[in-house]
This record gives structure tokens, C-alpha cells and sequence, in this order.
């Protein structure tokens, strides 16, 4: 009998309102701003908001938080859509915060008549400075006794143009001693003469978040508005917003956000990334961006798998990325293709092997499926792994050396003959003779060997491109750094010409290897017929090393 998993604290929450009556339905909603591109802490809120529907068979709606025109453009509201289909998830509708200026204007304007809201001629900094601090309360300035009837007409004049950015806002009128700084007469609304990427220029005037979001969530029916622990601040602002205006009672639940090693999640940090060419884009599959890691060649499986694994929690912390790794190593174990690549490569020729002949040996594509059968040629020169020859072999070196037998994978055994070197003295050839009676599945030789490596066919060898890829920094939590730069990884990337078995070339992007006893890879989309080029998504095992500077 398999152990029923305990909830989390929001589906606590949801089952006791829905027991209770509260709501016959449940309605969540994923609510980014389109001025970035999302990351894996995003897929954790994506994957929350949309799970929690569909475990409780209610609805989630995608709503762009498009707010402030300056910084988003319709790009990224495309690849935002891309992610979450890719995650396997899909919206009931696809909304704007843009779709409610014509009633948040109205709704500020009820809050004007009701008294609870003023236009302010002050600077940002006089604004600011008259708030006061956590340990002394704010000031009420003179425009705070403005007529309702002033009031009105000086933000409709907002709106309609009359008055220059940051010369007027609208603030709420709700207490300046409040002990939480946020209902210190917080700005509803700014000026901006900027075009926006949907209403163009109808409108001068922008709600800020606060106003925007609590009343973009009561419009649409919203039951359980989840959000991270960095809005808990924000919450009576969203409940007093929703009270005055006597509209649908959304209610905000906060969680942690997703904090992660060896990366950084801040939009401003990986921007300078991006824009100072520590990493090719925001697509590098060094990036922590759902983009980056798609490419890396991560699956949506395994990002979900990764996500229930964390859990929601009410605390910050940090997860190791090594969790991660873990997720989708275990799901390429069982389905990613077996193929022989090396990497670092030198000659091996087998003397006693025919120069004419040429045949096609049986080897496995999936461990787990006897069935799924592969053939790879196999002639008399072939390329093996640098590493696994060892001019003076060290104890219990069980690989290739002066006189030593090791198996060829599901080839022959071979014994080590000699070797040639360069005037570097680099290995540049190994010689050996292979016993024609060992050969795999059908080894009559009675030799035992305690070694295996892997090989190419020279014969029909493909080059491809391998870029290996590692963790971005060497600091385990390089958020925390004073200049997070330093910390920069200068093995992050590795880029190899690298010898494949011929039956690769086939390969479409996405496609996932096992590159036998080297780790697992996947197609680049920037792959050509002539350029294949093969990202690793993962090592077989966990071996990051952090350098010490």
C-alpha cells in the first residue's frame, strides 16, 4: 500500500473552503510581467497555481501584469505562453491587466468620492521622506485635504493629459501612523507618456501593482491569489483596496519563492549576464530562464518532478541545484538513447584485424527494453578515449595499458600491443590485437576482464560538436556576493570536436543520449546537417567541483 502524500499548506487551506462551502470552485490565476523572461523559480508558481486547479478541478487564467509600458514588450509575452504550454500546462483565459484600465480608472475614481483617495503634487522624494520610517510614523502633507470635487477634476485632468510625468499621483488616503509602511498612503496611480504595447496611447496615467492586482484578481473571481513570501507586506493593501470597493473578496496566500545554488534568479542580474556576454542569451543553457534550460535539454517531466519534490513551504531557503540534476537524470536513465561518443579521442588500431573487413555488431539502445536493438560498424582502426589508456598504469587500473585486456563494448577484448608517441610526447596511436573468439554475446575465449570502455568506428565516424556545460558560478549562493561577477565559473563551458557513431546523424533537436559512460545530451537547435552540435544536459553522476579562488 503506497503512502498517501500529506498536503501542502495551501491545499489545507483550499479543501477546508471548499468543505466549508466558501467556494463550489476554485480559480487561481499566473500573473507575470511581461518585461523578462520567466526562470525556474516562475515554472514553481507555475506549476503550483496550475496544479492546484486542476487537482481541484477548477480553472487557472493567465493574466499579463502589463502595467508599466517601458519595460515589456510583446516578445516576451510570446515566449511566457511558450514556457507554460512546453510545462504542459494550458489557461482558461489569456488576460491583461490592460483589459481593466477603463475600470480600475473607475474604481479609483469611487475611492476619490468615498474620500479614500487624493492627488498629490509632491516629488517622489518628498513623497518618500514624509512616509517616515518602520520606527516613526509619516507626515500628512497639504494636498491630503484636497476637495473630493478637486480631487476629481485634477485626475481626470491626469488622465487626459494635461500635466507632465511625475508632476501629479493618486495616493490613497488610508493612515500615514500605520505600522505597516505599505497603507502609509501608498501611489494608485503614476503619470507616464509612454506607449503601451497593447492600448498604444489611450492612456497617460498607470496603476501601480498594488492597485492593479488585487482588483484584476477580484474582477476575475479569483478565490486563491498565491503569491511569494516577499508580498505578505502587501496583503493588507490588497484587502483594504478590495473592502473599501466592496467588490469579489479575492484573498491573497504567500509561499517561498524558489531560491536555488550556483545561480542567480534576480531579472537585473541575469540582464547583465545577457547584456555584458557572460552568457550567449537568455536562452544559454547556463541560465537558470525555463528558455535555457529547455535547451540544456531538460524535459517538462522532469522541471514538474522537480517542483513536487521541493514542495511549498511557508520559510525561504535554498535548494540545492543538485536536486534538479537529480530529477532528470533519473528520467533519461530510462528513455534517453544509448549512443558511443568520444571526446577526447586517439587512434587504436587493431593489427591482427583484417584491413578489408568491416561488420556490424548488435548493442543496446535502452537498458530497460531488451528489444530496442542498435547495430554500430566495427572495423580495424577505431577511436577510443584518451583517458582510458595509461602508459604506466597506475593499482587497479582496470582500463588499457602496456599488455593489459579490456573489453570493447559489445565488441571484442583486445590486449594493449604498443603504443606511438609524438616529439611532444603525446600519445598519438595505440596498437593491439583483438581474440576473434570473445566476441560479445557470443565469447567463447573464456578470457575474464574486469574493464569496459567505449569506441567509434574511424571508418564512418561522425564529427559533432559537444558543449559541455556546467554550473554558471563557483559560489554555492552567488546572490549573496558583494559583486556576484567574481564568482563566474571559467569552466562553464567547454566546447569539443568529438568523434560519434554514425547512427546519430539522424538526430532532431530535443532528442535526448545517453552518451555511453559520459553523460547525457541533447540536440542544439542551432544544429545543422553539416554541424551537429550536442548539449549536456546533465553528468551520469553528481562530480561538481567548486574551485576555491
Amino acid at each position: 500500500m503506497t503512502e498517501e502524500k500529506s498536503l501542502n499548506f495551501v491545499e489545507e487551506i483550499i479543501e477546508e473552503d471548499l468543505k466549508s462551502g466558501k467556494y463550489t470552485a476554485i480559480k487561481t490565476r499566473f500573473p507575470p510581467e511581461p518585461n523578462g523572461y520567466l526562470h525556474i523559480g516562475h515554472a514553481k508558481s507555475i506549476c503550483l497555481n496550475f496544479g492546484l486547479a486542476l487537482k481541484y478541478g477548477g480553472e487557472t487564467n493567465l493574466r499579463f501584469d502589463d502595467t508599466n509600458p517601458t519595460t515589456e514588450e510583446t516578445e516576451y509575452v510570446d515566449s511566457i505562453k511558450n514556457d507554460i504550454r512546453w510545462l504542459g500546462f494550458s489557461w482558461a483565459k489569456e488576460l491583461y491587466a490592460s483589459n481593466y484600465f477603463d475600470q480600475l480608472y473607475e474604481f479609483a475614481v469611487r475611492l476619490i468620492q468615498k474620500g479614500l483617495a487624493y492627488v498629490d503634487d509632491s516629488s517622489s522624494e518628498k513623497i518618500a521622506s514624509e512616509k517616515g520610517t518602520p520606527a516613526t510614523p509619516g507626515v500628512e502633507n497639504e494636498y491630503r485635504s484636497r476637495t473630493i470635487e478637486e480631487n476629481l477634476r485634477l485626475f481626470e485632468e491626469m488622465k487626459n493629459g494635461k500635466y507632465a510625468d511625475g508632476e501629479k499621483v493618486l495616493r490613497a488616503k488610508i493612515d500615514m501612523a500605520s505600522p505597516v509602511m505599505q497603507m502609509r498612503d501608498p501611489v494608485m496611480y503614476r503619470i507616464k507618456h509612454a506607449h503601451h504595447h497593447r492600448t498604444g496611447d489611450k492612456w497617460c496615467i498607470y496603476p501601480l501593482y498594488d492597485f492593479a492586482h488585487g482588483q484584476s484578481d477580484s474582477i476575475e473571481n479569483i478565490t486563491h491569489s498565491i503569491c511569494t513570501l516577499e508580498f505578505v507586506p502587501h496583503r493588507p493593501l490588497y484587502n483594504w483596496f478590495i473592502e473599501k470597493l466592496e467588490i469579489f473578496p479575492s484573498h491573497q496566500y504567500e509561499f517561498a519563492r524558489l531560491n536555488m545554488t550556483y545561480t542567480v534568479m534576480s531579472k537585473r542580474k541575469m540582464l547583465k549576464l545577457v547584456e555584458e556576454g557572460y552568457v550567449s542569451g537568455w536562452d544559454d543553457p547556463r541560465m537558470p530562464t525555463i528558455s535555457g534550460i529547455r535547451r540544456k535539454g531538460y524535459t517538462p517531466s522532469s522541471i514538474r518532478t522537480f517542483c513536487d519534490k521541493i514542495g511549498v513551504a511557508k520559510r525561504d531557503n535554498l535548494i540545492d541545484i543538485s536536486l534538479l540534476e537529480s530529477c532528470i537524470r533519473e528520467e533519461l536513465n530510462v528513455t534517453a538513447e544509448r549512443k558511443m561518443v568520444v571526446l577526447n579521442p586517439v587512434k587504436l588500431i587493431i593489427d591482427n584485424y583484417d584491413e578489408e573487413k568491416s561488420e556490424l555488431l548488435e548493442t543496446e539502445s535502452l537498458p530497460n527494453d531488451p528489444d530496442k536493438k542498435r547495430e554500430v560498424s566495427f572495423s580495424k582502426t577505431l577511436w577510443i578515449e584518451q583517458e582510458d589508456f595509461m602508459e604506466n598504469p597506475v593499482k587497479k587500473w582496470f582500463r588499457l595499458a602496456p599488455g593489459q585486456m579490456v573489453r570493447l563494448k559489445s565488441a571484442y577484448i583486445i590486449k594493449c600491443e604498443s603504443f606511438d608517441k609524438d616529439e611532444n610526447g603525446n600519445i598519438t596511436e595505440i596498437h593491439a590485437t583483438y581474440i576473434p573468439e570473445s566476441k560479445s554475446g557470443h565469447d567463447e575465449s573464456g578470457l575474464k576482464v574486469k574493464g569496459t570502455i567505449h569506441w567509434v568506428d574511424a571508418k564512418n565516424a561522425l564529427e559533432v560538436e559537444v558543449r559541455l556545460y556546467d554550473r554558471l558560478f563557483t559560489s554555492e549562493n552567488p546572490a549573496q556576493e558583494e559583486n556576484f561577477l567574481d564568482f563566474i565559473n571559467p569552466d562553464s563551458l567547454q566546447i569539443k570536436k568529438a568523434y560519434a557513431e554514425s547512427g546519430i546523424k539522424n538526430a532532431e533537436p530535443g532528442n535526448h543520449f545517453q552518451f555511453v559512460r559520459i553523460g547525457y545530451f541533447c540536440l542544439d537547435p542551432d544544429s545543422t546537417n553539416d554541424n551537429l552540435i550536442f548539449n549536456r544536459t546533465a553528468t551520469l553522476k553528481e562530480g561538481f567541483k567548486v574551485k576555491q579562488h
